[in-house]
């Protein structure tokens, strides 16, 4: 048993006691937003309400696209439409997980000021939520929205009224679209490779694509929650006086290789 701690410790950058303590800050935040999340539902009238305030103000400048958008998609090129089905089912979780574990093990100077945007972000995202109750565009069929992955699973994505853990009034700001923009541009900077850089440079690009494409967003919400990624940043930058040894982005390159 002690082999196998020793060999777990060795690996680990700082040992068990603090990947663990990592992995518990983000087990407790995340199931936190979630309940959280869930509860600060204020009414399916007030959601709509304020759902249609955002497409008055994105059609008085002229920018609401998405029903045709959508339908386009759907009309010519369904197999990218569920491409991005998938992807909106999959990377939220996966990608963002697996680069934190990567940015963790083989990058630790660098984790914990990302970590503190994460919390940041977070925090920020559960107060538009009770501020601002906002539906999806997915639930507005007569302005020509389609629940893409209802049929693409054959399951609806919430019910009619928010449970305890989901809160389909949830869309502003759009959490997707403020992680991506927290590990690409993170990542980003560390790669050294040309392609990885521009691949990662894509992603919150891609990912705006299939928040839009799959009815869950309006350009809107992906705009607040790129507003609150940014703010994050700042905050995490401002947190890092108080321990610049441990939050702090380092800003000298490190001579191992990157992804």
């Amino acid at each position: 048993m002690r082999v196998a701690v020793d060999w777990v410790n060795r690996l680990l950058p700082r040992g068990v006691i603090d990947a663990g303590w990592q992995f518990l800050l983000f087990f407790a935040a995340y199931n936190g937003y979630q309940l959280v999340r869930g509860i600060t539902d204020s009414g399916r009238e007030i959601a709509f309400a304020n759902a249609d305030r955002v497409i008055e103000l994105e059609r008085a400048l002229g920018t609401y696209f998405e029903p045709g958008f959508q339908q386009a998609l759907i009309n010519h090129l369904p197999w990218l439409v569920d491409a991005a089905n998938f992807m909106y089912l999959n990377s939220h979780f996966v990608i963002t997980t697996g680069f934190l574990a990567w940015l963790y093990l083989f990058r630790n100077d660098h984790f914990y000021f990302v970590r503190n945007m994460f919390m940041v972000a977070m925090t920020l995202a559960l107060v538009g939520y009770a501020l601002f109750p906002t539906a999806p565009p997915r639930l507005f069929v007569s302005e020509g929205f389609t629940d893409t992955i209802a049929t693409f699973t054959g399951i609806a994505q919430d019910s009619k009224t928010t449970s305890l853990l989901v809160n389909q009034f949830a869309a502003v700001p759009s959490m997707h679209v403020c992680f991506s923009l927290m590990i690409a541009v993170p990542a980003a900077a560390l790669a050294r490779n040309r392609a990885v850089r521009l691949m990662w440079s894509a992603y919150p690009l891609i990912i705006f694509f299939v928040i839009v494409a799959t009815g869950n967003h309006f350009w809107f919400d992906a705009a607040v929650g790129a507003a609150v990624a940014c703010v994050a940043a700042i905050a995490a930058r401002a947190m890092a006086r108080l321990r610049p040894a441990a939050w702090a982005w380092p800003d000298e390159e490190t001579r191992e290789a990157t992804i």
